[in-house]
């Protein structure tokens, strides 16, 4: 019990800082890039839109359960089957605070690798649907357009840094807080009960079809994510095959494909889904191959735990985050079951 408890104080201590900056940079983003102003980008029904929503989705702030929503409505007020489906893809695979969680407990190539990896699969997705799939929206579907007589002008939202903290530190923290305590708290039991070679046994191959396996219809979001895929790679999971969990794990799931075929049809569902895997095993073989042959494989979390002493600061960071963390558990996972 005491190994367990001390790995995941070593998680929450070396990432709360991470993940701080993360949440923080997240709201601003969010408030930045508002859904208007991200339309203007990816409505001109081009092979550009699918770029610029790969691009956008990358940094975005925004988990498999959040992303629907706002895909929905963008979908239903005329993006592309590509510009939708890329967005779906590269919005829940990376963020600003899962690319910061990533570098927390990780290093500095997977951190790099991921976002691009993010960005890659949901292009070639976006791509495939732009030019494949023909799927048209049911008209009952498409927001009415208002007419011009009466729609008055919309005045542009100033930006609101307690606006976009508010959004970081409650409303985004509030959407992942199950999953990022169920993520940390796997991290560390795994970090506790699986012997250090217990992945080397498998053989590589098999391990990637492992992680597909339980990947595609289980879901996971990508910040909660990270600190299992680096328990794993600890006990001998290659980095390949932890980039396909990190990529698999936040972007498919089962409990969204009836919702995703409504909108981008059922052969949208199966491009991305297939996109997703192709690439993500083709990224893994390539990930291997460096890290055997130019990267030497480290753990910042290793390092933290070594050599770092446990300075005020980052035990008040730690305190900081752990306060944000149960109070949007209350909000979004406790207070509505009692008080029903």
């Amino acid at each position: 019990m005491m190994n367990f408890l001390d790995s995941l104080w070593q998680y929450i201590l070396v990432s709360s800082p991470y993940l701080l900056l993360g949440f923080g940079v997240s709201g601003i983003l969010h408030q930045v890039l508002s859904h208007d102003v991200f339309k203007k980008f990816i409505s001109k029904n081009k092979l550009s839109d699918v770029f610029m929503a790969s691009l956008f989705g990358v940094p975005l702030p925004l988990c498999s359960c959040s992303v629907i929503p706002t895909a929905v409505t963008l979908r239903k007020s005329g993006v592309s089957n590509g510009a939708t489906s890329s967005f779906l893809i590269a919005t829940p695979e990376s963020g600003i605070d899962s690319i910061a969680m990533t570098y927390s407990v990780l290093d500095l190539p997977m951190t790099i690798i991921r976002p691009v990896a993010a960005f890659f699969s949901a292009f070639v997705a976006g791509t495939l649907n732009f030019f494949f799939n023909h799927y048209q929206l049911p008209e009952e579907e498409k927001e009415a357009k208002k007419s011009c007589c009466h729609a008055g002008k919309k005045e542009p939202e100033k930006f609101n840094l307690l606006t976009a903290l508010k959004y970081g530190y409650m409303e985004l923290m509030d959407d992942i807080a199950g999953w990022l305590s169920l993520g940390l708290l796997l991290g560390a039991l795994i970090s506790v009960i699986f012997p250090e070679d217990f992945f080397t046994s498998f053989g590589a191959n098999t391990n990637r079809l492992i992680i597909l396996a339980v990947g595609i219809p289980l879901y996971i979001c990508a910040s909660a994510s990270t600190p299992i895929a680096a328990s794993l790679m600890m006990k001998g999971l290659s980095p390949g095959a932890a980039l396909i969990l990190l990529l698999v794990g936040p972007a498919t799931n089962a409990s969204n494909i009836a919702v995703l075929q409504k909108y981008i049809g059922m052969k949208g569902v199966v491009i991305n889904i297939a996109s997703i895997i192709v690439i993500s095993l083709g990224l893994s073989f390539a990930v291997d191959y460096f890290y055997n042959h130019y990267w030497s494989l480290s753990f910042n979390l290793e390092h933290f735990h070594e050599h770092a002493q446990n300075s005020a600061w980052q035990i008040g960071l730690a305190v900081i985050f752990i306060a944000l963390l149960v109070s949007s558990l209350w909000r979004s996972q406790i207070k509505g079951r009692i008080l029903k």
